[in-house]
């Protein structure tokens, strides 16, 4: 097995989306990476490290993970505390949660996220805009629906459980329920494992088969 090489990267922006939740954007120095895939980022004098689905395109000059600190975590408060110019430690990029290399222009996606778990979605379509998606994204409140100016009109659905201010309220498996899937779609899941165990339910319920549903357990 290759071993994985960690280098320092320095931190440009972290740019705050509510109070626990972040984007770190850091100097890239090189690292190649497809979108799907994830990296291990942990504070540069730690020993912990945390993985992160990589939130940025791989064309993009700078490379950005999506954080919410977990309060008792071993990572994500120190993540916090980090300014422009200081560094993280981050190892090389991993993973099969990505799209066809082949993928035809018109074959319908569904992604389903719950909170952070937005973030390989937010890379694809950073990549491939003239992708043929729906997302939905499960969250407490609308004020979660990190930047969905980046995603296209009527193709991003904010499920809100806590508050109404999303586009449906109720969890993304209510909004399945009500909205069946064509069994020809691709399907993405990331998240925390509950939800991914239910949407496969509803989804193979609903004719998707097996092989078109990928999974990335988040949390």
């Amino acid at each position: 097995m290759r071993k994985r090489s960690f280098n320092l990267h320095k931190i440009i922006e972290k740019r705050d989306l509510t109070p626990s939740t972040f984007v770190l954007r850091m100097e890239r120095n090189g690292l190649e990476f497809v979108a799907g895939q994830h990296i291990q980022v942990g504070p540069p004098n730690g020993i912990h490290t945390r993985e992160y689905s990589i939130y940025s395109a791989p064309g993009d000059k700078d490379l950005e993970i999506l954080v919410r600190e977990v309060e008792t975590g071993l990572v994500t408060p120190a993540l916090k505390k980090l300014k422009p110019e200081d560094g993280v430690v981050i190892n090389d990029a991993v993973g099969y949660f990505t799209l066809p290399a082949d993928l035809a222009e018109e074959q319908p996606l569904l992604f389903v996220a719950s909170g952070t778990g937005i973030s390989p979605f937010h890379s694809f379509v950073k990549d491939r805009p003239d992708l043929n998606y729906r997302l939905l994204h499960g969250v407490r409140y609308a004020s979660e629906a990190y930047e969905r100016e980046d995603y296209a009109e009527g193709r991003y659905v904010a499920c809100t459980s806590q508050d109404a201010g999303g586009d449906f309220k109720g969890r993304v498996t209510d909004y399945l329920r009500q909205n069946p899937v064509n069994p020809d779609t691709l399907c993405y899941l990331c998240g925390n494992c509950d939800m991914i165990h239910e949407v496969f339910d509803i989804l193979e319920e609903q004719g998707v088969k097996s092989d078109n549903i990928f999974t990335e357990v988040y949390f």
